[in-house]
């Protein structure tokens, strides 16, 4: 069982990690909160961690029953899962800009209208936590990864399930002290050293896509062997 968690939770935090990027997230939140003070940052930082946990969490829990609604089958997932987190991570080790990764993020907000502080709780969750922290990759992934851990056996399938959410914890702490240290920590790290660690998350990324398409395909490849 110990085993089951530990890996769980080392996929989940390999896979969702490069897809939340604090670090490129926190430019973003940086640019869009201005010159706020510090307690606001630290205000807002604490939500949005909050409201990531939650949101992340809900997907997790409720993914198996999306797939089985709209009836996608586990290998399926897998498959065409394994391919976007590939791409995915393939996109960033081959970017050349070490904001590139952060601008992405920003464009998933399309066109914002300007942030103010009176309205801060009105963006909470958007734009800051869906999709600046957790945009449409980060929900591909969960999926993906709640479709690779739904095994029959159910005591391991719950042990999976929480090492996973575990990784959403962990990665929503980092989230909270890239945000609520934004301004600190984006002149403390330079670009090229953020870039560089980046690139080996990716890299590490495009493994893991890999081989969970692999395993979808071996399954349906199976299928069709029997047939």
């Amino acid at each position: 069982m110990i085993l089951t968690l530990w890996q769980s939770f080392l996929i989940a935090f390999s896979v969702l990690l490069p897809l939340i990027n604090p670090l490129g997230s926190a430019l973003v939140f940086l640019g869009l909160a201005g010159d706020a003070p510090a307690d606001v940052y630290r205000s807002l930082a604490r939500r949005i961690a909050i409201n990531n946990i939650i949101f992340l969490a809900v997907i997790e829990v409720l993914g198996a029953a999306i797939l089985r609604f709209f009836g996608i089958s586990l290998p399926i997932v897998q498959l065409s899962g394994g391919i976007v987190i590939a791409a995915m991570g393939w996109k960033v080790l081959n970017e050349r800009d070490a904001r590139a990764n952060s601008r992405n993020k920003q464009e998933e907000t399309e066109t914002l209208e300007e942030t103010r502080l009176q309205d801060f709780e009105q963006k909470i969750f958007y734009p800051f936590t869906f999709p600046i922290t957790s945009g449409p990759g980060t929900l591909v992934g969960l999926l993906t990864l709640t479709a690779r851990i739904s095994e029959p056996n159910s005591a391991k399938n719950i042990v999976a399930h929480v090492g996973v959410f575990i990784g959403v914890v962990v990665l929503s702490a980092l989230v909270y002290v890239c945000y609520a240290y934004a301004p600190k920590i984006t002149k403390a790290i330079p670009p090229s050293t953020a870039h560089g660690i980046l690139r080996v998350i990716a890299f590490i990324l495009l493994c893991i896509g890999v081989q969970i398409a692999w395993n979808g395909f071996s399954e349906l490849l199976a299928t069709v062997v029997k047939a």
